[in-house]
């Protein structure tokens, strides 16, 4: 089941939390754009999880950058919870959300070493592109981009 969530609910927390260790753990600071459970609480922010059987599995977000694009953040499924499908089906909640809120565009940023998750994004439609936003260039940071 996906639904809306509270990103500062426990189960989402801890979730944004095994996240946080993935990456910070992976990539040094300067190469990590993390949005804080706070700023995941914005009102231009939609979050969700997933979950199996009961308990949260997953989660994603979409930042609405002024109806611009939408862009994806925070998708992370816990590693006993892979293979279920659940990041595809995480992505496309996140974008028929956002098409559904007149959003045409979706953007992204994620890591060189987020093998499963770029599979993920190239599957789904998404193109690499050069940085967007406030991101500037990284040896470490791959942008993407998909039409909703």
């Amino acid at each position: 089941m996906i639904q809306a969530d509270d990103p500062a609910s426990p189960a989402a927390r801890e979730l944004i939390e095994q996240l946080d260790k993935l990456l910070t753990g992976s990539y040094p600071a300067e190469s990590n754009h993390l949005l804080s459970v706070e700023a995941l609480r914005q009102p231009n922010v939609t979050f969700i999880t997933a979950s199996v059987d009961g308990a949260v599995a997953g989660c994603g977000a979409f930042v609405n950058q002024g109806a611009e694009y939408a862009e994806i953040k925070r998708m992370f499924v816990l590693p006993e919870f892979r293979g279920l499908k659940l990041g595809r089906r995480i992505l496309e909640e996140l974008e028929k959300l956002a098409r559904a809120s007149g959003i045409e565009l979706a953007r992204l940023e994620t890591g060189v070493y987020q093998s499963e998750a770029l599979l993920l994004y190239e599957k789904a439609g998404y193109q690499r592109r050069g940085p967007f936003g406030e991101y500037s260039e990284d040896p470490l940071s791959i942008f993407m981009e998909k039409k909703l």
